[in-house]
C-alpha cells in the first residue's frame, strides 16, 4: 500500500439531492404565490414571442420555395431560419420575459444556464447551414456537378460541422467555468498534425473552393494557362480536367492551376486579329498614305470592327504596316473564319491596286577581276589595272532591289 494520500470526492447522497430539489421547488412555489400577476403577464408575453418565432420559422420555409426575388440566396437564408429549434424558441422567450416576474436567484441561474447552452448550439446550427448553403448555392448556380463535387461537398460538410460544433462546445464549457486551455491546445495540435499529413489534399481542396467562390472560370469555359489551352470539362476535389484543342484530356491539380496566369477566352466579347503587311520599298508615298483608309473600307465592308492601321517600321526588304480588327464574337471558329476571309480579301485588293508585298530576296554584287585577259576593254581603253587590287571580290547583300550606290559601283567596275 502506498503512503500517499489520495483525495477522494465525497459521495453524492440521495438525501442531499432530494433536499436540493425540494428547496428549489419550495422557492419556486413561494415565488409563484407572491408574483402570480407578474408571472401571468410574463407568460402572455412569452407566448407571444413563441408565436412570433414560429411564424418567422414558417416564413423561412416558405422562402425556400419562393426564391425568385433574392437570386438563390433566399433558399440559403430560409434553410437556416427553418432549422431553428423549439427548445431554443422556448428558452429564448423565457430569457426575454423572466426579468419582469422578479424570479428567485436559483430560477434565474437555471434559465441563464439553459439559454447559454441552447443559444450557442443554435448559433452553430445556423452557421453550419449558412456556410454549406452558400457553397451549395455557388456550385449549383455555376453548374458545378458530378461525382467529384459531390465528394467534395461531403468532406466540406464534415469539416464545417466538426469546426462549428467544436467551437460551440468550447464556448459552452468556458461559460460553465471549465478550464478549456488544455482542450484548445489539444485540438490545435491535432489540427496541425492532420494538416501536415494531408497538406496536398487540403491545398487542392481549398483551391477548388477558391475556384467555386472566386469564379476565374467554370465548366465549359475555354481558357489559356501557362503555354496550354483548352476547354474546362470538370472541376473536381483535387484536380480540374481540361480538354485540349487537339483532343487530349489534361488533368491539372487545382492548386497548380491557380498559381498560373489564366486567360478566360469565354469571357471575351471578341478576338483581335493583327496582320503585318510589308510593302516593297519602291511603293509610292501616295499609295502608302492611302493604304490605311483602303484597309478600313475593306474591313468594314466585311462587317468586321476596324480598330487601327498604320505604318509601324522599316523592314529589311519592306515598309511595314499593321492592320487590326475584331472578330464578330469570341468564338474561336468565328475568329478563324474572319482571319481567313479578310486575309484573302486584303491580298485580292492589293493585287487589284497593284501594291506589291515584299518577300525575302538576295542580290549578289561581283567586281570584275584584275586579270587583263578577262578585261579586254580595259586594255583597249588604257584603264589602270591596279584600280581594284582584290581578286574575285564578292559582296553580298539583301534587298528587293540594289541601292543607288551599289548600282553605280557595279557600272563603274564594268
Amino acid at each position: 500500500m502506498s503512503n500517499k494520500q489520495v483525495a477522494i470526492l465525497p459521495p453524492i447522497r440521495v438525501r442531499d439531492v432530494n433536499s436540493q430539489v425540494q428547496g428549489l421547488a419550495k422557492t419556486t412555489l413561494d415565488w409563484i404565490g407572491d408574483y402570480w400577476l407578474q408571472l401571468l403577464v410574463s407568460l402572455a408575453a412569452g407566448a407571444a414571442i413563441v408565436i412570433a418565432l414560429h411564424f418567422a420559422r414558417r416564413m423561412g420555409r416558405r422562402l425556400c420555395q419562393r426564391d425568385g426575388r433574392l437570386g438563390g440566396w433566399g433558399i440559403v437564408i430560409g434553410k437556416a431560419v427553418a432549422r431553428t429549434g423549439n427548445l431554443f424558441i422556448l428558452i429564448l422567450a423565457a430569457k426575454l420575459v423572466i426579468g419582469f416576474a422578479n424570479p428567485p436567484a436559483d430560477v434565474t441561474r437555471v434559465v441563464n444556464f439553459l439559454f447559454t447552452i441552447s443559444a450557442v448550439f443554435q448559433a452553430a446550427i445556423w452557421a453550419r447551414e449558412l456556410i454549406l448553403g452558400a457553397i451549395e448555392h455557388r456550385t449549383h448556380g455555376e453548374h458545378y456537378t458530378g461525382e467529384a463535387i459531390g465528394s467534395a461537398m461531403g468532406i466540406i460538410r464534415l469539416l464545417v460541422s466538426f469546426a462549428v460544433f467544436a467551437i460551440a462546445l468550447i464556448v459552452v464549457l468556458d461559460n460553465l467555468g471549465v478550464n478549456v486551455t488544455g482542450l484548445v491546445a489539444g485540438l490545435g495540435v491535432s489540427g496541425i498534425a492532420i494538416g501536415l499529413a494531408a497538406q496536398g489534399i487540403f491545398a487542392d481542396l481549398f483551391a477548388a473552393l477558391a475556384i467555386i467562390f472566386d469564379r476565374p472560370f467554370r465548366r465549359g469555359d475555354a481558357i489559356s494557362y501557362d503555354s496550354s489551352a483548352g476547354t474546362v470539362e470538370a472541376i473536381g476535389l483535387k484536380s480540374t480536367r481540361i480538354r485540349g484543342v487537339t483532343g487530349e484530356e489534361r488533368v491539372v491539380a487545382n492548386k497548380q492551376l491557380l498559381e498560373k496566369e489564366i486567360i478566360n477566352n469565354s469571357s471575351r466579347d471578341y478576338r483581335r486579329v493583327v496582320f503585318t503587311l510589308g510593302v516593297v520599298q519602291w511603293t509610292p508615298i501616295d499609295t502608302m498614305e492611302a493604304l490605311p483608309s483602303m484597309l478600313k473600307e475593306l474591313i468594314e465592308a466585311h462587317e468586321m470592327k476596324f480598330v487601327r492601321s498604320g505604318f509601324t517600321g522599316f523592314g529589311a526588304q519592306s515598309y511595314d504596316f499593321d492592320v487590326q480588327f475584331d472578330s464578330p464574337s469570341a468564338a474561336f471558329q468565328d475568329f478563324y473564319d474572319a482571319r481567313h476571309t479578310l486575309g484573302l480579301a486584303i491580298v485580292r485588293r492589293l493585287n487589284d491596286e497593284g501594291i506589291a508585298l515584299a518577300y525575302p530576296t538576295q542580290t549578289n554584287f561581283i567586281n570584275p577581276t584584275t586579270d587583263p585577259d578577262s578585261r579586254p576593254e580595259a586594255s583597249a581603253q588604257g584603264d589602270n589595272p591596279s584600280r581594284n587590287e582584290r581578286p574575285n571580290d564578292r559582296r553580298q547583300g539583301t534587298g528587293a532591289t540594289p541601292n543607288a550606290s551599289a548600282v553605280d559601283e557595279d557600272a563603274e567596275g564594268r
